[in-house]
Parts: structure tokens; C-alpha cells; sequence
């Protein structure tokens, strides 16, 4: 299902005026991007679960309250997602780990594939660690939730440039400790970018 702007609005609209069918409308739209975001910032499924269930919650009830004021309600939504997260890490002492969420969707079938997954788990998880907590979030927001640059910056509560700039530099952060932890293999490196190898 693909919602344009005015049909969100709408969707709001109705469900600000009790309109449960609309507000279901919403969560069908939106819970899968917020799970996807949640589950990479925490280690377990079962609380990535229960927070994207706490956000919808949340969400529900301070919809009577929620004006646009130039924040579409996607920001908004993943905004109060990211807040979640923020207070379940500090609360659980638990350091989120996006690679998690890859080892997760390991799909190799042959042992090759799987360990060749798993050594680029383990690189990745090292590469994470060396990023500050907001380049985390926007990459976790970017890839992992599928939000545009435009959307990460509103759920983030920064400007657009700002965000493209976290990006750009976690990006470059990550490259670089890749190739350090590969220690010039180039096959291990094209492949985790999804190149093909020279």
C-alpha cells in the first residue's frame, strides 16, 4: 500500500475524530518501517515487538494533541520511535546493535555462505561500534526503516543537510574500518558494499 501526504492527512484526520478503521489504515502503513527501524537499534525481536507496539500506543493516544507544524506525521511517528529506543537502551543498560538485525535475516544456505555472513557480521558490528549514536540512527533510519533523507531528519528532529551529513560520514566511517578489519581484501570489502569483485 503506497499513501501520499493528503491521504495520511486524512488517515490523521479521521482518526483524531475516532476513527479506528483509520488509525489501522496507519499501522498497516507505517509498523512494518517502525519494526524495521526498532529491531536495528535492539538486540532482541520479542522488544522490538513490544516497543513498535508501545510507539502505535503512544502514537494512539497523543494523536488528539498532534499538529503537523511543518512535521508530517511519518516524522512524527518515527520521532516517537526514536525516543522509545533512546529510553529502552538506557533503561535495559543494552547496546543497540544494527548488525544484530542483518544476522537475523541471514538467509546462506551453503556453510561458505554462512560463515562468509557471519565474518561480515562480526566486521560490520565492529565498524558500528566506532560511530557516534546519531550516525547509528541515521543509517539505522535510512536503510534499515527505508525513510528518505527528508523523513530521518524529521524523525530525528535535525535539518535535512544535517542528516545527509551523519550519513555521509558513517558511510565513509564504516568503509574505512571495513577495509582495515579486511586488511586490504578486496573480496570482502566489494562484497559488503554489494560490488562485484574486481
Amino acid at each position: 500500500m503506497t499513501l501520499d501526504d493528503a491521504a495520511i492527512e486524512r488517515l490523521v484526520k479521521q482518526s483524531r475524530d475516532g476513527d479506528a478503521q483509520a488509525f489501522g489504515h496507519l499501522f498497516d502503513y507505517y509498523s512494518e518501517p517502525v519494526y524495521r527501524y526498532i529491531a536495528s537499534r535492539v538486540r532482541r525481536p520479542s522488544d522490538a515487538e513490544d516497543l513498535t507496539q508501545t510507539v502505535f500506543v503512544k502514537a494512539l493516544e497523543a494523536l488528539p494533541r498532534y499538529e503537523s507544524r511543518g512535521v508530517p506525521f511519518g516524522g512524527w511517528l518515527f520521532r516517537l520511535a526514536r525516543n522509545a529506543v533512546i529510553d529502552f537502551v538506557r533503561t535495559n543498560r543494552q547496546h543497540a546493535d544494527i548488525a544484530d538485525a542483518v544476522e537475523r535475516s541471514d538467509n546462506g544456505t551453503s556453510p561458505d555462505e554462512i560463515v562468509a555472513t557471519r565474518q561480515w557480521i562480526e566486521a560490520m558490528r565492529g565498524a558500528l561500534a566506532t560511530l557516534t549514536d546519531d550516525q547509528r540512527d541515521a543509517i539505522a533510519l535510512r536503510f534499515f526503516a527505508g525513510l528518505s533523507a527528508r523523513e530521518t531528519a524529521e524523525a530525528m528532529g535535525r535539518q535535512e543537510g544535517t542528516v545527509r551529513g551523519l550519513q555521509f560520514r558513517a558511510i565513509a566511517a564504516l568503509r574505512r574500518q571495513l577495509l582495515i578489519e579486511a586488511e586490504g581484501d578486496v573480496t570482502t570489502v566489494a562484497t559488503a558494499f554489494g560490488r562485484p569483485t574486481p
